[in-house]
């Protein structure tokens, strides 16, 4: 996790393509509470049941004045049939630049096999309605997650 994120900081700012051919921005989200998950990839198993887990919770989020944003390097062509496919209700923003990836510091290099890859570590922002960082989890196990991020917006 990068030190350049830290609780009470001002999150960084990013606009991104969003599945639809919409785009998604931090500043577009101002007064609400921002829910920012990061996932290494569209339609693997993990990542399939975060979003699930998320979706599943949207109605208990959007009550709390929460909005639900996942980002990948996928890309938008990507977000799409992997929002379509599992009838996802919330966006789905595309870095395949990386940079906003890079600005929340989950742009990491991996380790699989003894092999050393660069990937994006499954993380999670809560951000406030003042757009500042609230609570990060790091290395995000996915089981009763989402939950867990929906019981700390409901607080805020």
């Amino acid at each position: 996790m990068s030190g350049s994120l830290a609780i009470g900081a001002k999150a960084p700012d990013f606009t991104l393509p969003a599945d639809g051919g919409s785009t998604v921005s931090l500043s577009s989200l101002k007064g609400k509470k921002v829910v920012l998950y990061f996932y290494p990839k569209d339609d693997t198993s993990g990542c399939t049941k975060e979003a699930m887990e998320f979706n599943a919770l949207k109605a208990e989020f959007e009550k709390a004045n929460a909005a639900i944003v996942g980002v990948s390097a996928d890309s938008v062509a990507s977000h799409d049939k992997f929002k379509k496919k599992y009838d996802l209700g919330f966006t789905l923003g595309s870095d395949e630049s990386k940079s906003m990836l890079e600005a929340y510091g989950v742009w990491v290099e991996k380790s699989m096999y003894g092999k050393k890859y660069m990937g994006i570590e499954r993380t999670t922002v809560l951000i406030d309605a003042a757009g500042k960082i609230a609570r990060i989890w790091p290395k995000v196990k996915v089981p009763d997650h989402a939950a867990e991020v929906l019981e700390a917006a409901k607080v805020l």
